[in-house]
């Protein structure tokens, strides 16, 4: 079986995980190719291969727009290719699912059979820092699960989220992250702490970076990844009226796993349901 995984990744988790999936892919004899969907690459078409899978973290309980766009560009399958989705996300509620919703609908119109839904829970890079213990047990989590998903996708199978009308209302209404990021972008800026170093630059999947006399300037075409941000080994990129969200630096994933007692209380419920489901 030969698999394309396209991955759209700002801070890494999401590509991460698609690379590991794709390593499991392979160990049970698959071919997995992988490509990063950025603004100045473009992939070849999913038609030629046996299966497609397509990774993204979720954005206010949506698909990120460049994502969408992809897809609206994809062309049409032949044979109703297989096609399994992999998002990403800093918390494990149930409305995270609707993510999904976007993407399957422009797949269906495509041609495409989408077989299975897989979420995991990496930690946040906006709203707050999750603990060194909380990144280790996610990643724990994801690496336990992950070879039981590239199974499931062997076989040709995997579960599809329902989404009732609540979800469906929230998702679409927080849709307007799509339209209002790349003007809130905009007003991103770096501080007096910039040294002019340009990874900003070199993270951004979109491209909206450009170094201009040894300073970052903002585009307009955001996507709310938050990798210039994140990835600042200054600290210097203030995120607009979202700065009061904004999380610097990678996580180590080192050390002890949190344990139940130690899980954030934040959403506790709801990730501790999840990391027992992974781990059982």
């Amino acid at each position: 079986m030969r698999i394309i995984v396209y991955c759209f990744s700002g801070t890494g988790n999401t590509k991460w995980v698609c690379e590991r999936l794709a390593a499991e892919l392979k160990t049970l004899g698959h071919t997995a190719e992988l490509f990063s969907l950025t603004a100045d690459f473009c992939p070849p078409p999913a038609n030629g291969y046996d299966g497609v899978v397509v990774g993204y973290p979720v954005h206010a309980f949506n698909a990120p727009a460049p994502v969408l766009k992809f897809l609206k560009k994809l062309p049409a399958a032949h044979k109703y290719l297989p096609v399994w989705l992999v998002r990403t996300s800093g918390e494990p509620l149930r409305l995270n699912e609707a993510a999904g919703i976007s993407p399957k609908r422009i797949l269906k119109k495509k041609g495409y059979a989408v077989r299975g839904e897989f979420h995991y829970v990496m930690p946040y890079n906006i709203i707050f820092r999750h603990s060194d213990g909380m990144a280790a047990r996610m990643k724990g989590a994801a690496e336990k699960v992950l070879p039981r998903h590239a199974a499931l996708i062997s076989a040709g199978k995997g579960e599809l989220y329902k989404n009732g009308a609540f979800r469906r209302v929230v998702s679409f209404a927080l849709r307007v992250e799509h339209p209002a990021m790349p003007l809130i972008g905009r007003r991103f800026k770096a501080t007096e702490k910039c040294v002019g170093c340009g990874k900003c630059a070199a993270v951004c999947p979109q491209g909206n970076i450009k170094m201009i006399g040894g300073r970052p300037q903002f585009g307009k075409n955001c996507a709310a990844c938050m990798a210039c941000s994140f990835h600042c080994p200054q600290d210097a990129v203030k995120i607009s009226l979202l700065n009061g969200w904004r999380v610097n630096g990678p996580y180590t994933f080192e050390g002890e796993p949190a344990a139940d007692a130690d899980v954030c209380r934040y959403c506790r419920k709801s990730y501790l349901r999840y990391f027992h489901k992974m781990e059982e």
